[in-house]
């Protein structure tokens, strides 16, 4: 199996959002990074969005 290379994605934050997925982050025990993939795939999830195939984490239903 090949692995796919992720995409790098510069994105700016207000410095509040940060704070509180930083905070959100710690408490789950992830990467502010995985955090911020984590909650983008459960609002595509949440859209009825999803691309055909998500690697990495399930998200929760």
């Amino acid at each position: 199996m090949v692995k796919r290379e992720p995409k790098k994605v510069l994105l700016r934050l207000d410095p509040a959002v940060h704070e509180a997925l930083a905070k959100w982050a710690a408490d789950d025990l992830r990467s502010i990074n995985a955090q911020i993939e984590f909650a983008l795939r459960m609002a595509l999830k949440q859209a009825g969005r999803e691309p055909n195939r998500l690697s990495g984490p399930s998200v929760p239903d």
